[in-house]
């Protein structure tokens, strides 16, 4: 698919220009990283959808200075991170809030919202559950989704640095872009694999504990920083390429 054909499938879908515009720069900024994974291949997953909800708008339930809980409401997850995160740009902590979202799949790369919080001045923390995909280590079943998780640190030297990992060895959407094999989808590390598997498994149960819906769900703490770390770390790195830079 080429760049240009997004918007217009999108539109095709259903979906309305607001909603066109949001999924469209998600997929194309995939593509622009290299995670092609989460890039144009989505618009194609999301074509072979029985019935895509492309009415349902996702809703803010609860709102407190240190917490809000936010529904999907059958809304693409895309599209209630991206309220959930411009809600945060509009309106930041005092200090720091958990944001939990319920009802809330497919995330996407995790990486390209909490980018958007650090380029607004908020650290943020961002995790997302998804079908269970990764088994234990020593075979079975799967147990966890591939459950990535995302740090995003603003500096004011306008690039923050964005950690984005999924606990796969390969992710569900390299599966999907024909990059990787369904029997590659285990937790990375090789004999190390154990840890990976326990950090899907924690982040799983948080998630699974903090959302009262049943269903995949996401949750997200952002905190307005004390300090820039950020351009010591990038002097001490000496040119080093760090997670998020371009590549």
């Amino acid at each position: 698919m080429r760049p240009d054909e997004a918007r217009p499938r999108l539109a095709a879908l259903g979906f309305r220009p607001d909603d066109v515009e949001t999924l469209a720069d998600h997929f194309l900024d995939a593509e622009r990283r290299g995670s092609l994974g989460h890039g144009l291949s989505r618009i194609a997953w999301l074509e072979t959808w029985e019935a895509l909800p492309v009415d349902a708008r996702p809703e803010r339930r609860v709102e407190e200075p240190g917490y809000e809980l936010w529904d999907g409401c059958g809304a693409l997850g895309y599209l209630t991170l991206a309220a959930a995160v411009e809600a945060q740009l509009a309106a930041p902590p005092e200090r720091a809030r958990v944001v939990v979202c319920t009802r809330t799949f497919p995330t996407g790369a995790l990486g390209y919202w909490t980018r958007k919080l650090a380029e607004g001045g908020l650290v943020a923390l961002l995790t997302a559950t998804s079908p269970r995909r990764l088994p234990p280590p020593g075979g079975g079943e799967p147990l966890t989704g591939t459950n990535p998780l995302s740090i995003a640190i603003p500096s004011r030297d306008g690039a923050p640095v964005v950690s984005d990992v999924s606990m796969g060895a390969v992710t569900h959407g390299d599966v999907l872009a024909g990059r990787a094999l369904p029997e590659e989808l285990v937790p990375f590390g090789g004999e190390q694999a154990h840890k990976a598997f326990a950090l899907a498994v924690g982040l799983q149960l948080l998630v699974d504990a903090l959302t009262p819906d049943d269903g995949f769900g996401a949750v997200l703490i952002v905190a307005r920083p004390e300090a820039d770390p950020v351009p010591g770390f990038r002097s001490l790195a000496a040119g080093a390429r760090l997670p998020g830079d371009r590549r």
